[in-house]
């Protein structure tokens, strides 16, 4: 049988128990880390933390998805249109080699991290680098409350388009 990549929801902060799990059933898992320098109140120190938050990738065969289902921490397949939903060798391919380049980052923004009243900095388009306020969520989307010329202006962008402020 032709073995596909699928990604898995997990628990949440179990990416890397569930790769561990996974891969001592002899399943082919892959969980991707990068490296992120963390602040506590007496140092900083670099760690390795996932690159997507409750995901885990696994290349199996259809009668091992059993296995996976049954594992400690696995929530349940990633589906599209009703069926569990397959990446291409190619994307994960792309991952994998932007992970080993130095320095390499990046930014997965989602849309529970984007609540109400949080304030926000556009990134693309024509209101590139204005500053506003979620007003909500939707499908995919954010409304964002930009003030400018003494005016309120709510417009929706695709969530990629912002970047929280810190």
């Amino acid at each position: 049988m032709e073995k596909k990549w699928y990604a898995i929801y997990t628990k949440p902060r179990w990416e890397k128990k569930v790769d561990t799990v996974l891969l001592k059933k002899s399943l082919e898992s892959w969980c991707p880390l990068q490296k992120v320098e963390k602040q506590w109140s007496d140092r900083k120190k670099i760690i390795e933390e996932p690159l997507f938050k409750s995901y885990v990738f696994v290349h199996i065969t259809e009668p091992e998805r059993v296995q996976v289902l049954m594992t400690d921490g696995v929530i349940n397949f990633v589906h599209h249109v009703g069926k569990p939903a397959v990446i291409r060798e190619e994307e994960i391919q792309i991952i994998k080699k932007f992970l080993l380049e130095k320095d390499a980052s990046i930014t997965i923004q989602s849309l529970e991290s984007l609540d109400e009243n949080t304030r926000i900095v556009v990134n693309h388009g024509i209101f590139m680098n204005s500053e506003g306020t979620v007003i909500r969520g939707g499908n995919r989307k954010v409304f964002v409350k930009l003030e400018s010329l003494g005016q309120i202006m709510t417009v929706e962008f695709p969530v990629e388009y912002v970047t929280p402020l810190t």
